[in-house]
């Protein structure tokens, strides 16, 4: 059959360890046969990362930046262990956290549902949609350790290099420690803001917008603020036309209110809150292989990944020749997100439907019984024996269906 044609390439993001296997495999079974891809390849395996000091992590988002669509791979972000195994020149920063950084966007994570994947908390009968602020926090940190006797200052400088503040942040005189600053803009504050409302009045649903104001005086009630002003002069108005509100609340008081809900919510976090909520919500789903992870740019550029790691334990099982069972639908997802944002920009309905029936065939293969092993305790269809597949198995299953 001829092949579906593209006219704008995809910026693709090759990774590590096991999903970068995933990632070959995905494409030779599911996507080549069908379309004939386009991509602007970039290496983001660890190795290549260290070899390039981290300049091809730079190159691609900038890619990103030009063409408007890319997938990315999941990727190693190294500690010190992963220094030593893998011979590297330094300790590189994520680069996830250089990509959102340079694209300033916000990451939007949503559950892939199928039938017979029951959530853990079963209250949860409609998806509920995070949305992370992917600028600043933690992963534009500055850190470093302290000895006894030292002291930590935050420096406030004009543009003339005079201090204009100069607050203490610890007396180490009792022993060391550790310091670490943070930072975040207030543009970046603002269009994590506007994404927010936007996607919510898209998605027709509620947006709830916690931190923690009580504690962080300066730092978190700066996002609370500019979410709030951002409301009233521009947002209020649609809100009550579309049906749906903006709600403000402190971060422990949303996990509360998230947990007691039944879903149908986009809940929108800080940086670090993102990032551990999606994970918690993602399994509470059922799994961290169930989840889309699309981050998207004030100015309209998309990166689609997956949104869990490199799946460590199975690659070493794979490297030593033997056979895994690795959930790959998020990767799959991550790739029709993909397509289909880039026949959508593009006006190839083809591609776009193409995206939309590979979906549909990896949620009807698991809900007719064929999934990776992380699935069968969570799954449980009347009159359907769920059965346990190998990584490629899945993959040529699910080939079969579409």
């Amino acid at each position: 059959m001829a092949k579906i044609q593209m006219t704008t390439p995809i910026v693709e993001m090759d990774g590590d360890e096991m999903t970068r296997i995933l990632w070959q495999w995905i494409k030779e079974d599911l996507i080549l046969p069908f379309v004939d891809l386009k991509t602007e390849y970039y290496d983001l395996g660890l190795e290549n990362r260290d070899r390039t000091d981290d300049k091809v992590t730079v190159e691609a988002a900038e890619a990103n930046k030009k063409y408007g669509v890319g997938v990315k791979c999941a990727t190693i972000t190294p500690n010190a262990q992963r220094v030593e195994e893998y011979h590297l020149k330094q300790m590189w920063k994520s680069p996830n956290g250089t990509i959102r950084r340079i694209l300033d966007g916000t990451v939007f994570r949503a559950p892939i549902l199928a039938k017979g994947i029951t959530p853990y908390i079963p209250g949860w009968t409609k998806p509920i949609i995070l949305a992370r602020h992917a600028y600043g926090d933690v992963y534009a940190g500055v850190e470093t350790r302290a000895d006894k006797g030292e002291k930590a200052y935050l420096v406030v400088e004009d543009e003339k290099g005079n201090v204009r503040e100069k607050l203490l942040v610890q007396d180490f005189a009792k022993g060391s420690g550790i310091v670490q600053s943070v930072h975040n803009m207030d543009a970046s504050i603002a269009s994590f803001a506007r994404s927010c409302f936007n996607y919510a009045l898209d998605v027709k649903m509620p947006l709830w917008f916690a931190t923690k104001d009580t504690i962080s005086k300066k730092y978190d009630h700066r996002f609370k603020d500019i979410f709030a002003e951002i409301f009233e002069k521009e947002y209020k108005e649609k809100f009550a036309a579309a049906g749906i509100e903006y709600m403000y609340t402190l971060i422990d008081d949303a996990v509360a209110r998230v947990v007691r809900s039944s879903g149908g919510i986009l809940w929108a976090c800080k940086n670090y809150d993102g990032d551990v909520m999606s994970d918690m919500v993602a399994t509470a789903y059922g799994s961290l292989g169930l989840m889309t992870s699309v981050l998207v740019s004030p100015e309209g550029n998309y990166e689609f990944e997956a949104a869990h790691g490199t799946v460590t334990r199975h690659y070493y099982k794979y490297r030593n020749g033997e056979e895994t069972s690795t959930n790959s639908v998020a990767t799959i997802f991550a790739w029709t997100g993909a397509l289909a944002k880039r026949g959508e920009l593009d006006g190839n309905a083809d591609l776009v439907a193409f995206a939309k029936k590979l979906e549909k065939a990896t949620v009807q293969t698991i809900e007719e019984g064929k999934m990776t092993g992380d699935l069968i305790p969570l799954f449980k269809a009347e009159g359907v024996v769920p059965q346990k597949m190998e990584s490629r198995a899945f993959l040529k299953a699910v080939a079969e269906k579409l």
